[in-house]
């Protein structure tokens, strides 16, 4: 069974920074993608940040030049760095694979429980 583990989420000032980490445990065969969602009170869930197997990073427009992706593949692990935070990045940060447990097996999407972010102005 796969599971993802979060930590690091807390309480910021606006302007301050903050770092989360995933650690991914379960037997993988391939992992095609790892990052970060995020949900705000009443608002769907959306990307904040993955990298694929190539390690090219894709961002959401709102975190760009102030959110970074890292991520081992080999060490199934993944952290978010977040700096010049803002009262709007307030929300729950759930880490995220896209993977294959098997060579024969299909792609499936994990998830963490989430770790709760709050900035406050």
């Amino acid at each position: 069974q796969v599971q993802l583990v979060e930590s690091g989420g807390g309480l910021m000032q606006a302007g301050g920074s903050l770092t989360l980490s995933c650690v991914i445990s379960g037997s993988i065969w391939r992992i095609n993608h790892l990052g970060w969602y995020r949900q705000a009170p009443g608002k769907q869930r959306e990307l904040v940040g993955t990298i694929n197997i190539a390690n090219i990073a894709t961002y959401a427009d709102s975190v760009k030049g102030r959110f970074t992706v890292s991520g081992d593949n080999a060490k199934q692990v993944v952290s978010l760095q977040m700096n010049s935070l803002k009262p709007e990045d307030t929300a729950v940060y759930y880490c995220y694979t896209n993977a294959k447990r098997l060579p024969w097996g299909q792609d499936s999407d994990y998830w963490g429980q989430g770790t709760q972010v709050t900035v406050s102005s």
